[in-house]
């Protein structure tokens, strides 16, 4: 029988020759081994259990010949430290994501100093984004809406293995949210350009609804800014995420519908504009 270590290395070639991730194959190693990093570790040399490889082996088909996410196959990430759900109603959230929650909850401490305040996450997808800021900053009312039925219960379904209350409703973006202000809205919606070329492995699974976004990735960023002032309260914060090419076009865009206001990219952590931010305070 061969050990951890032969069958971990025989996969990752596998990968290499189908220009797949070889981290999306340690992972797959992990879950379907049942051990701890550390366990993994120790037990490199050991025979690995015929039931335990076979179920890798399947699932390694899934990732290198179906083309399926590892994500959807393993069937959770954990994102700012939470563990969220995710199959394919929900896109798969990005390391990117948690640094708009980062500066976005820098922003709360700097301007409501821990204060109660109104919060709500349109598109909210898998709700990584809502839970993450709700489980930092609990005095943070959360609101957030997804067009996608399936996806919302989703996020429910995270929301209570993660120990959270927030308010879910299902609608178009400020749709469900009639007649409601919030202190701050924070976004990460579909910003894809219709046209753009990704990779199989995003196209073939993620749900198309969440990536793209119009001709030039902009369209639901102006729709959310041409209605934010009727859900806004005089102080406010604006946070979202963006390609990384379109923060020039979106502070522009913005300035048209909020001039009295403070507006700023920042870059993420590969130094590409990633966020923006729109504050009156």
């Amino acid at each position: 029988m061969a050990t951890y270590d032969q069958v971990l290395r025989e996969a990752k070639k596998a990968a290499r020759n189908k220009r797949m991730e070889t981290s999306a194959v340690e992972l797959l190693m992990l879950e379907f081994s049942g051990l701890s990093p550390t366990e993994l570790y120790i037990s490199y040399k050991d025979e690995m259990p015929e039931s335990t490889r076979v179920r890798f082996i399947e699932a390694l088909d899934d990732y290198l010949e179906k083309k399926i996410p590892v994500q959807y196959i393993i069937g959770h990430v954990y994102f700012y430290g939470n563990k969220i759900k995710v199959d394919s109603n929900v896109l798969i959230p990005r390391y990117e994501t948690e640094e708009l929650v980062q500066r976005t909850l820098m922003l709360y401490d700097d301007h409501y100093d821990g204060k109660e305040i109104d919060v709500v996450d349109i598109g909210t997808g898998s709700g990584c984004i809502a839970i993450a800021l709700k489980k930092e900053a609990p005095k943070m009312n959360l609101h957030a809406g997804d067009i996608s039925t399936p996806a919302l219960e989703i996020a429910k379904e995270n929301a209570s293995i993660n120990d959270v209350e927030i308010d879910f409703r299902q609608g178009d973006l400020f749709e469900p949210f009639a007649g409601m202000r919030f202190d701050i809205i924070v976004s990460n919606p579909p910003y894809i350009p219709q046209t753009e070329a990704i990779d199989e492995i995003i196209h073939k699974n993620e749900p198309h609804v969440a990536l793209f976004g119009g001709d030039d990735g902009l369209r639901f960023y102006r729709m959310i800014l041409d209605n934010a002032e009727h859900h806004l309260k005089d102080k406010f914060i604006i946070a979202f995420e963006h390609g990384f090419d379109k923060g020039e076009s979106l502070r522009e865009y913005a300035n048209t519908r909020f001039p009295d206001a403070k507006i700023f990219t920042e870059r993420d952590m590969q130094g590409k504009e990633r966020m923006t931010f729109i504050i009156r305070i």
